[in-house]
């Protein structure tokens, strides 16, 4: 078994590895509209299931307990259960999860700004011709 200074002793890009792999996994679990949605509801207010449900529409009661466990799992979503008969259970937003979601913002903000580039390289790649 290494000692506190052999693993303090490992190289900076042990570590660098380590955040990028597991940005991949993170990203992997978390890129998917309803992860997004989710992220952005519980973003504006703490939310109980059944609200979270009602404002994303769409959703099926499978999905977005999946996600919620997925986010809770990740360390992005809180879950509370408040001893009431019967329980009640919000949902919030993490510290990493708020961060998540100034990302998720940013990559919208992205999106906004380059839009009609996107779209016009698109139409060129469907019709070449179009140049």
């Amino acid at each position: 078994m290494g000692t506190r200074n052999e693993i303090s002793a490992l190289p900076p890009e042990a570590d660098l590895a380590r955040a990028d792999s597991l940005a991949r996994e993170i990203f992997s679990d978390v890129a998917n509209k309803w992860a997004f949605l989710i992220i952005e509801f519980l973003g504006q207010d703490t939310l109980r299931f059944s609200e979270l449900r009602n404002e994303i529409g769409g959703i099926s009661h499978k999905m977005l307990t999946q996600n919620l466990r997925m986010l809770e799992r990740n360390g992005l979503v809180r879950r509370t259960v408040h001893p009431t008969i019967p329980p009640r259970v919000e949902y919030t937003l993490t510290e990493a999860g708020e961060g998540l979601r100034q990302v998720v913002d940013g990559i919208c903000g992205w999106t906004q700004k380059h839009l009609e580039h996107i779209e016009a390289s698109r139409r060129r790649f469907r019709n070449p011709a179009d140049g």
